[in-house]
């Protein structure tokens, strides 16, 4: 029976030397920057971990922390006031809208409408700033409503309009224009009438 413990014994440090030397030659050789491999580093930290040795004092010497360095004086303490944000809506120069800059107008013109001699900067043309005619206001009033409505073909004035051979019409369309409006509505009155009664489509009695 003594024979059979030492034996297991025996054979369970063999298997421990063993299993150390296998895993030391399979995963020994880098060092990664280190003066030691890694299976020489698990052999240190195991024989470290099971050494009974006393442990070493702590040799470390800690220096006093030095003191607070304050200011000469409370003023020198305070700091110095952020700069305002000039890139708000309360700012005088922020520039407005052209939302806005219609709405002025606007109002100014509705304000000044009794006083024959206030131009309206709505009614000066863009170049030399002198007063429209009826007959240029009405131009102008015509082409921003073409603009508006998207009725032009002359060229693209948006990114969304679509290119300029899309919005031509074929020939055989332009040649062809159909039949008048007021023939169709003249034919369509002449059909309402009533038959046999001598009454149009908007007699009812």
């Amino acid at each position: 029976m003594g024979m059979t413990r030492e034996f297991r014994v025996y054979a369970g440090l063999f298997g421990i030397m063993a299993g150390s030397l296998v895993l030391t030659g399979c995963i020994g050789g880098p060092t990664y920057g280190t003066d030691k491999t890694a299976g020489e580093h698990l052999m240190d930290d195991l024989g470290s971990s099971v050494s009974l040795g006393a442990a070493k004092p702590n040799n470390v010497k800690y220096q006093p922390r030095p003191g607070l360095v304050l200011p000469p004086s409370s003023e020198a303490a305070q700091l110095v006031q952020p700069q305002q944000n000039l890139a708000t809506k309360d700012n005088p120069q922020w520039i407005e809208s052209p939302e806005q800059t219609r709405q002025r107008l606007r109002e100014e013109a509705d304000a000044n409408a009794d006083n024959p001699g206030y131009v309206s900067p709505l009614a000066k043309a863009s170049a030399n700033g002198r007063k429209l005619t009826a007959s240029e206001q009405t131009q102008a009033y015509r082409e921003a409503r073409k603009i508006q409505m998207g009725a032009y073909a002359d060229k693209r004035r948006f990114l969304s309009d679509p290119p300029l051979e899309y919005r031509k019409l074929p020939e055989e369309a332009a040649a062809d224009l159909g039949e008048p409006e007021q023939v169709k509505e003249r034919r369509r009155k002449k059909e309402a009438a009533i038959k046999g009664s001598g009454k149009k489509w908007y007699q009812i009695f």
